[in-house]
């Protein structure tokens, strides 16, 4: 349905809303600023992306031969894209008669569009891992989160390690242990600009960071499925990234502002991450 009668020009109109999509949806979207990111070349549609095993060393006798041969083991992920978008139609006489500050709310609310759907499809992974350390019920404090990281040091995760849980649950850590609540700066490697939003200010153990995400989904139960993983273990292929685009209907006496992406999420290595299930009820403040 048309948004009818409501600042300046159609153009200005339309440069207000573009460059406001583009914003939001930078700044609204945690999940996807912190896995892999491949692009799709064009004529191609997949990306295929390979991982290989471990090879061991053996001990050598001098004079011997070298008897132990090791194996590359490779395995491979298939990543496609599928296209995500949306339209407003903004007809002449809003345009006429709106005020600036309307224009503004039509970019927002298309760049957090984005935004969520881009966030909401990386969630979405997290439950997809053959591992959760976390349980119904089980507090976000400062011994579990510990825990936590050095189940990920141990088992080999990688060298970007980070921990994704709902607001709530991340309040726990403040609630046991104040010492925990220090705030630092986004680790090195992270993106200040894209991801300083939701950084929690913690990095109890090892320089792990916390990022809230409040798209999570609280279940009946008050909890919650979040995630600590390696940024290789998940990834993103990019096919056409976030685009505004306009068409005039000169029948219509109005102009469409459509955004779309061309994109898909998938998990890359089961072995770099878990899912971690904790409470997230409502913290009280009394």
């Amino acid at each position: 349905m048309a948004q009818t009668a409501t600042t300046g020009s159609l153009e200005n109109a339309q440069r207000i809303i573009i460059a406001s999509a583009r914003y939001t949806e930078e700044h609204n979207a945690p999940a996807m600023n912190l896995i892999e990111k491949f692009t799709l070349p064009k004529g191609s549609k997949q990306v295929t992306v390979p991982k290989v095993g471990q090879m061991s060393m053996s001990d050598l006798v001098d004079g011997l031969d070298i008897v132990d041969e090791e194996q590359i083991g490779m395995t491979t992920v298939d990543l496609t894209a599928s296209e995500v978008g949306a339209k407003i139609i903004i007809t002449d006489k809003l345009a006429r008669q709106s005020a600036e500050n309307v224009f503004s709310l039509i970019g927002r609310q298309l760049g957090d569009g984005m935004a969520r759907k881009k966030d909401v499809d990386v969630l979405a992974l997290y439950s997809g891992f053959s591992t959760d350390i976390g349980a119904a019920g089980r507090s976000m404090s400062l011994a579990n989160v510990s825990a936590t990281v050095a189940y990920a040091k141990g088992k080999k995760f990688g060298s970007q390690v980070y921990i994704v849980q709902h607001p709530f649950a991340v309040w726990d850590i403040a609630n046991t242990a104040v010492t925990a609540s220090t705030t630092y700066p986004v680790p090195a490697g992270w993106s200040a600009e894209l991801l300083g939003n939701f950084f929690s200010g913690l990095r109890p153990m090892n320089g792990v960071p916390i990022f809230e995400d409040g798209n999570i989904t609280i279940d009946s139960s008050d909890d919650a499925v979040g995630v600590c993983a390696d940024r290789s273990a998940l990834g993103v292929v990019m096919s056409v990234d976030t685009r505004t685009e306009r068409q005039r209907d000169a029948s219509l006496r109005a102009t469409e502002v459509v955004i779309t992406a061309d994109y898909g999420v998938f998990e890359l290595d089961d072995s770099k991450g878990v899912a971690l299930t904790l409470d997230a009820a409502t913290p009280a403040t009394s």
